[in-house]
């Protein structure tokens, strides 16, 4: 049995074109990639050459779970299983032939590659790939060598100190790594579409916060655990959200005792939109995100999300926009959230819905309606109620 070492080869994306600023990018991801680490069991080493980054592991690492975690950084494409060995062809080819059934896995069809960073290395990429095909072919002969259309690609890279060899990748989170493009305000309701919006707004580089807006006693502390346990499902990609629990109990007992019912939710979505937009900018930052999606409900008709939109002064961004219910269900079955989002606990606006709601709403009428309101009041005294819960992984992290 041939002596290697577990390494995880990360592959990056779209940081790779970013030019000058590509070393920015590479450090964040870096970072990402540490904090990911540090809940997992063990100890470890970061590398970067040539737009991948190795994570090598001491004998305590629990490699399996890094390489987990790994797929829930934004900024990688690919996460790869490797083995680290000495730089010889035989040590390759006597590894490859011991673990042939796990490069291989299921496949019938495959093919040998190689790259050599070490252009001293005596045989060349062709002659390389080739011995190690031949190698594979011995103990498991029933396999076909395809060279245009393979199921799986063996690849041997020729390092300065080192060879690794391994299989196939599997598939990374993508995006831009979180923190890149500053910060913005997740409005987090215990529903299926903003958590997915959170996934989406943060996979192109946005570090989340969230404002929970809970109205007690009409609603529970099961709903807002519901939606802390959402953040914390979220904090697997982001590595954090502080979570501000805000409460509207005013604003909802002043909106229904002065204003026409029908215009109940979207006056209330209006103060969670000036509320939210107040401590965005207490926190620092740029922009508020919500989960609405063009007709999905009654105050998501383009009218009421223009009306809604009315009294933000910075941008509203909406990722689910265009998606309809079923492809925000399989977003959030993908990232762990749906489950968490279907528990029987309901939110403030579920339980603040008129039986009649306008769907066409006039500005100047949903105006005259705030009017009756002290809505300056309502805003200050309802950003004095936040009280703010740090959501992380539910594991707690060790020592990096």
């Amino acid at each position: 049995m041939e002596k290697y070492n577990d390494v995880i080869l990360l592959k990056y994306g779209e940081v790779v074109l970013k030019g000058l600023n590509r070393n920015y990018f590479n450090q964040l991801i870096e970072k990402n990639v540490r904090k990911a680490l540090s809940y997992v069991p063990g100890t470890f080493q970061l590398e970067y050459a040539q737009s991948i980054l190795f994570v090598r592991g001491e004998e305590d690492a629990d490699m399996d779970s890094a390489a987990e975690a790994m797929k829930k950084v934004f900024g990688i494409v690919a996460v790869c299983r490797g083995m680290e060995c000495e730089k010889r062809m035989d040590v390759l080819c006597a590894l490859a032939k011991e673990h042939a059934h796990e490069l291989i896995g299921s496949s019938r069809r495959f093919k040998c590659d190689a790259k050599r960073s070490d252009k001293q290395f005596p045989l060349s990429s062709p002659e390389i790939a080739a011995e190690l095909g031949g190698a594979i072919l011995e103990t498991m002969p029933s396999l076909k060598v395809d060279l245009h259309t393979p199921e799986v690609v063996v690849m041997a890279e020729i390092r300065d100190h080192s060879a690794i060899l391994h299989g196939a990748s599997e598939k990374g989170a993508g995006g831009m790594p979180v923190g890149c493009e500053g910060k913005a305000m997740l409005l987090l309701s215990g529903g299926i579409d903003s958590p997915v919006a959170g996934y989406m707004t943060a996979k192109r580089g946005v570090e989340i916060e969230a404002v929970y807006f809970e109205t007690p006693p009409y609603t529970s502390d099961m709903a807002k655990d519901k939606v802390i346990r959402l953040a914390r499902k979220l904090a697997e990609y982001t590595g954090g959200v502080k979570v501000h629990c805000v409460s509207l109990t005013e604003v909802q007992e002043a909106i229904a005792a002065n204003c026409d019912e029908r215009m109940f939710t979207l006056l209330l979505r209006r103060f969670m939109v000036r509320t939210a937009e107040a401590i965005a900018r207490r926190s620092g930052s740029h922009a508020l995100v919500t989960g609405e999606s063009i007709g999905q409900v009654a105050s998501q008709t383009m009218l009421s999300i223009v009306v809604t939109n009315e009294p933000a002064s910075m941008p509203v961004f909406r990722p689910c926009i265009g998606l309809d219910k079923e492809e925000i269900i399989v977003r959030a079955r993908q990232i762990g959230t749906f489950d968490i989002s279907t528990l029987p606990y309901e939110d403030c606006c579920a339980m603040f819905t008129p039986k009649h709601p306008n769907t066409r709403p006039d500005p100047d009428a949903v105006r005259e309606e705030e009017s009756k309101l002290d809505v300056d009041g309502l805003v200050e005294r309802a950003v004095r109620t936040d009280q703010w819960i740090w959501a992380k992984k539910t594991s707690e992290p060790s020592v990096f």
